[in-house]
């Protein structure tokens, strides 16, 4: 195993000085790799050398218990991996080459009707420090767009109240900029104003949302909040992503172009963006059959 963890190391390297790939897709190809090279190493096979039919045992481990989608991405790891292998002239042959991904239904995102998100954004309690706090950064959350580590990860000189846009900095290490509407703006505002002073207790901190211990918060913590908020109202799964789905979501639904969706997400592909016309189409069809006399 440690030479396949030497291995492992050295494409996540290479990954990381050829794509510019995020610390979390990195340490998602890590798992997924050490995965099957456990499932291998119990067969008595190696990561660096297996064969066609070894990963193809490999990835049959997992049938029962993985989804599709879940045996898509290792099978996608495998071939990113191999690849480097033979760029790098460690291997002259692909034993991925030939590996077949599980087919996948269309799955529409999950997101969350109009009427929910402003039952979530109403949830904190805006007379504490922290509620104000919160109800800031879930209104962030949904007129931006954001990934949750964009989140997080702001700090006070990539906000620009005076024109109401914040510049995040996505996947790939790319820039975008994205307008926060003015009830997000104002929200902002009066955390600035009210919360983060408290919060802060005069200790410097160059992140936006902070938390009680004087620094900024972690992914963890954003993803516990919204849930535990979405779960005093009765929603069940809501994650930051959940709310970044319903942004591009109600943007369709009321018209927005999707080329401008797809840069307010910071998607590379349009391919990826496209998932929205389906949400919208769905959409469509309730209200036909919900308003329409033959409906």
């Amino acid at each position: 195993m440690s030479s396949d963890k030497d291995s492992i190391d050295a494409f996540l390297d290479q990954l990381w000085l050829s794509d510019g790939l995020s610390q979390n897709t990195l340490a998602a190809y890590r798992r997924d790799l050490s995965k099957l090279a456990a499932r291998l190493a119990e067969r008595g096979a190696a990561l660096e050398s297996a064969g066609q039919q070894d990963l193809e045992r490999a990835l049959l481990l997992g049938v029962d218990s993985e989804k599709p989608a879940t045996r898509a991405r290792l099978t996608s790891a495998l071939r990113r991996y191999y690849q480097h292998l033979t760029q790098s002239g460690i291997r002259q042959d692909d034993p991925s080459a030939r590996l077949v991904s599980p087919k996948q239904g269309q799955r529409l995102p999950k997101s969350l009707s109009e009427k929910d998100v402003e039952a979530l954004l109403d949830a904190p309690d805006v007379s504490t420090p922290l509620g104000m706090r919160d109800r800031a950064m879930l209104e962030v959350l949904y007129a931006s767009g954001l990934r949750v580590s964009e989140l997080v990860g702001l700090t006070l000189s990539q906000l620009n109240l005076l024109d109401g846009v914040v510049k995040t900095i996505g996947k790939g290490s790319k820039e975008r900029l994205v307008p926060l509407g003015e009830i997000a703006q104002d929200w902002l505002l009066r955390y600035f104003k009210e919360a983060r002073p408290l919060l802060l207790a005069g200790h410097p901190c160059d992140e936006v949302f902070v938390t009680q211990r004087k620094a900024g918060m972690t992914r963890q913590m954003a993803w516990h909040l919204i849930s535990q908020y979405a779960g005093r109202l009765g929603l069940a799964k809501v994650s930051p992503h959940v709310l970044r789905h319903a942004f591009a979501t109600h943007l369709v639904n009321h018209g927005a172009d999707l080329r401008v969706v797809q840069l307010l997400l910071g998607h590379s592909d349009i391919s990826t963006t496209q998932i929205y016309t389906h949400v919208a189409r769905e959409r469509l069809k309730q209200l036909h059959a919900k308003h329409h006399p033959r409906g």
